[in-house]
């Protein structure tokens, strides 16, 4: 699907499909949209974010025609506030996912974050939801994660909950942020949705794993449970293929060890600068 895909995003569904017929390809405009809704590219945007990433990841080179877009798309997001992610480790996406009640133990909660750019997940289990399990998530898990690749955190996104606000010096998630120099950005009041790559994955992570698991075996044990959850996070980053407009079909890790390169060369470039403005959150997805 290159043709529609990647070498004239701005197509619409139907010449899409005329050019693909002219070289020899025969897909209906339907089934265009079909293939972009499968690859989350069913607007022009997604279509511009991906080519834009190919751009980056790949080393292709764009027609003028093609910069001419992505500058106009860049512009008009500026406009509205939207949230950019430019590389693995620019932005990273916390939340809490209920996972349910455990008999002998009581309620579960899981500590979730995803790399925005590369969409890796990282996830761990507790019996309570407080700063302190949010901030052991990424003194345990996240942080070592990003320093084992050579790069850094440099900021991170999550809604209002107590779990991660409150006044800095008695609070332990903030506290950590500030001891590990991670920026922190919430979401807009009453818009939990503008932190929806984690609700995307939770509605994965249910759908895929814990309605099966619970189906399967009775856990007796947060250690049980949290054993089988590596395993499947495991297949998640490694071989799931992924459709997020960074992944463009490939997994979560295979997309963050090959974009390494640009998130060492940001760094680089930037490190001389003073710190950025936090981004800017809307509800666009």
């Amino acid at each position: 699907m290159q043709c529609p895909r990647g070498e004239n995003p701005a197509l619409g569904q139907k010449r899409a499909s005329w050019e693909l017929q002219q070289k020899g390809v025969m897909v209906s405009s339907s089934g265009v949209r079909s293939i972009w809704l499968r690859n989350d590219l069913e607007t022009m945007k997604k279509r511009l974010k991906a080519l834009e990433a190919r751009a980056a990841q790949d080393g292709i080179l764009l027609t003028e025609g093609q910069m001419a877009a992505l500058e106009k798309a860049k512009q008009q997001k500026e406009a509205h506030g939207e949230i950019e992610s430019h590389h693995p480790g620019y932005l990273g996406s916390q939340d809490t996912y209920y996972v349910g009640t455990m008999k002998g133990v009581g309620r579960i909660y899981q500590q979730t974050f995803v790399d925005t750019y590369a969409r890796v997940a990282i996830c761990k289990l507790y019996t309570e939801k407080t700063a302190i399990t949010a901030a052991d998530l990424l003194n345990d898990r996240v942080i070592p994660f990003f320093a084992e690749h050579g790069i850094s955190l440099l900021r991170i996104l999550t809604d209002r909950g107590t779990e991660y606000c409150g006044k800095v010096e008695n609070h332990a998630y903030q506290l950590y942020l500030a001891v590990e120099d991670v920026d922190h950005s919430r979401t807009k009041a009453n818009s939990p949705q503008t932190n929806g790559i984690c609700e995307r994955f939770h509605r994965t992570i249910k759908d895929e794993f814990y309605d099966i698991a619970f189906r399967k075996k009775l856990y007796r044990s947060v250690k049980e449970l949290q054993t089988d959850l590596d395993v499947w996070l495991a297949k998640y980053n490694e071989q799931r293929p992924h459709s997020g407009r960074y992944c463009y079909g490939k997994t979560p890790m295979q997309t963050f060890r090959e974009t390494l390169h640009i998130a060492a060369d940001k760094t680089i470039r930037t490190s001389d600068q003073s710190d950025g403005q936090q981004p800017i959150l809307s509800a666009v997805r």
